[in-house]
């Protein structure tokens, strides 16, 4: 069978599932190995994958009304044909049911010619009954409204009603369901805002600067994409939501000072820091992934930046004599759950689990107490992530703080609007709020001697 925007979809899906991998790296494969040559075939791949990812929770509701057995005893693959075709009998106002349904009884015949007749059956029924869906009602089940209507775990959705109220759940779940904006940051070695907006406007793109991040563009509307224009090869900008590009802002590092990143990853925040200290000092960006490091080292190069020493070092372990009490600043954004990146990342809400919360909170402690021995005193470490849960964010600071009293908690710098720090002094953005992921932050100093209580 010839490859579609639908059966790579599906393809794309089943290997998310089956693998746990991510849609972004599985969607540019697909469209960087050219299986499809027409520009709507290629967007219409990327919204029905995205697309069935955030709704897959209502989906799965209304394939369990219509189908006769346990959905769990489903195959996979018949699964997300289903999910597949009914996002775009749902969700899409340009494709006919007719259509729809057609394309999908072809698609599982190809590779699951037995549950053909399954497929067509469950499609005419709910276009045919689709007004009679019962959806559990708002005001007798808000938790159960919300999870089913809105797309997100009934778990989630009970913990961030006992941690926001119903109606911030229900905004928060909203956004998370908006198809965020493509984010870039400006390379200031390089380029101005304003150079980089006229040349990017000519290229074809609409673009307006961000709201809070001094550094950032959004582009409201995309000529193609953007690692391939001269802006991005040249090292001008790099893509980067803009809640993320105020991480480096927190820390406010200086020209000429010794700065260490001490979960660098792919080196986006290392080189933001870079950048902000004009190209002078050091940037110590360690990770504990030679992969990483290596895409780290590619991407200093393209930006021009020369100050980022990579190291391959797991600081889960002491890190030695040459980094204690070493550095002027530390930044340290910490693997989480990436519950503030849904908009961008939904496969994360159907994986999980507050299991997983816990043992991301039993690293993250390990993490920041490691870390800490490498700042000198009066120095700032900002601990960070991309999640909107305590047990990640304000839990794992307090515990700190209870066991080292040689470090305080100071407000954020004046850049970061205010808005965004709440009244004990923290960083904390959402989709729902200020339309970035969202983030949390925590600006940490080490007493000098002095100052101490």
């Amino acid at each position: 069978m010839k490859e579609s925007a639908r059966s790579l979809a599906v393809a794309i899906l089943n290997r998310i599932d089956q693998a746990g991998l991510f849609a972004e790296p599985l969607l540019d494969q697909a469209l960087s190995r050219g299986a499809l040559t027409d520009v709507h075939d290629r967007r219409l791949l990327t919204e029905i994958v995205y697309g069935t990812l955030r709704m897959r929770g209502r989906i799965d509701w209304v394939i369990a009304r219509f189908y006769k057995g346990d959905p769990a005893s489903m195959d996979g693959g018949v699964r997300n044909c289903l999910r597949t075709a009914l996002y775009q009998f749902f969700f899409t106002d340009r494709i006919p049911a007719f259509a729809i349904v057609d394309e999908a009884v072809k698609l599982v015949k190809a590779t699951h010619p037995t549950a053909s007749g399954l497929v067509n059956a469950i499609l005419r029924n709910v276009i045919r009954k689709e007004k009679e869906i019962p959806w559990p009602d708002i005001e007798i089940d808000p938790a159960s409204h919300i999870s089913i209507v809105h797309s997100h775990p009934l778990w989630l959705v009970k913990r961030w009603i006992t941690l926001f109220g119903v109606k911030e759940t229900l905004d928060l779940c909203r956004a998370n369901n908006e198809i965020p904006p493509l984010t870039i940051r400006v390379n200031r070695l390089k380029a101005t805002r304003e150079e980089v907006m006229q040349r990017l406007q000519g290229d074809g793109f609409t673009v307006r600067e961000t709201e809070f991040s001094p550094d950032g563009l959004v582009l409201t509307h995309t000529a193609g994409p953007v690692r391939e224009t001269p802006s991005y090869k040249e090292g001008q900008i790099q893509v980067q939501d803009e809640a993320s590009q105020l991480a480096a802002r927190l820390l406010d590092p200086g020209a000429g000072e010794k700065i260490l990143d001490a979960c660098a990853g792919a080196g986006v925040k290392a080189s933001h820091l870079a950048e902000i200290m004009k190209n002078q000092g050091t940037v110590k960006a360690v990770d504990i992934s030679r992969q990483k490091i290596k895409a780290l080292r590619e991407n200093a190069g393209r930006l021009g930046i020369i100050i980022v020493e990579p190291l391959v070092r797991d600081l889960r372990e002491d890190p030695g004599e040459t980094f204690r009490n070493a550095f002027d600043g530390i930044l340290l954004d910490v693997p989480c759950s990436g519950l503030g990146t849904l908009r961008r990342n939904p496969e994360i809400k159907w994986r999980i689990t507050p299991e997983d919360l816990k043992r991301h909170a039993v690293l993250q402690k390990r993490l920041l107490a490691c870390a800490a021995r490498s700042l000198r005193q009066g120095g700032r470490l900002v601990y960070s992530t991309c999640s909107v849960m305590p047990e990640e964010n304000e839990d794992v600071i307090s515990d700190f703080l209870s066991r080292h009293g040689d470090f305080r908690c100071i407000r954020p710098p004046a850049l970061i609007v205010q808005s965004m720090v709440t009244d004990q002094g923290f960083f904390k953005t959402r989709p729902d709020r200020h339309g970035t992921d969202g983030f949390f932050g925590a600006v940490l100093e080490r007493k000098s001697e002095s100052s101490r209580d």
